[in-house]
């Protein structure tokens, strides 16, 4: 069974600029190099319309892991990610190499007074018996973390372009 995963982030830019910036490479680029983990790179981007699609590998380095993801699968874990924005909605899946361990879900960006507001929704699923819900908290949790990283560095990087 899935472990939920729910997180908001919140700009102070408008929609517009935050579709503008994940249209963009050099921002994509930028993000990875600040909080996309060991060896994180850009695969792809394509922009077609009002389509956004990036393909990122990030990397969770294993001294950043608990005990119960490292023994069942040793080493940086190296999560491979997608995100298709359509205008402003996008899904988004990963997997982790080497593991049985898939995250999917949606994201919703809207206006949020002066700002706007990105809502993620998603399950993380890790076909392990008995240690499967134990490793797909402790994924949820690091996800979280690195979901509040990104926003930070979202804003940041907006106000500075």
């Amino acid at each position: 069974m899935a472990t939920p995963l729910a997180y908001t982030a919140r700009y102070s830019s408008s929609v517009a600029a935050v579709r503008a910036a994940f249209a963009n490479d050099q921002y994509w680029k930028d993000r990875l190099d600040e909080v996309g983990g060991p060896n994180a790179r850009l695969d792809a981007i394509t922009v077609e319309g009002d389509q956004v699609r990036v393909e990122i590998v990030q990397a969770i380095a294993a001294e950043h892991l608990p005990s119960a993801i490292t023994s069942v699968r040793p080493g940086d874990l190296v999560i491979p990610r997608v995100e298709t924005w359509n205008g402003e909605a996008a899904s988004f899946e990963a997997r982790v190499e080497g593991a049985p361990a898939e995250l999917r879900g949606t994201i919703t960006l809207r206006a949020d007074g002066a700002g706007s507001i990105a809502e993620t929704a998603g399950s993380v699923e890790v076909k392990v018996p008995l240690f499967g819900g134990k490793i797909e908290s402790a994924i949820v949790e690091h996800l979280t973390e690195l979901l509040q990283r990104e926003e930070e560095f979202t804003n940041t990087w907006l106000a500075e372009h």
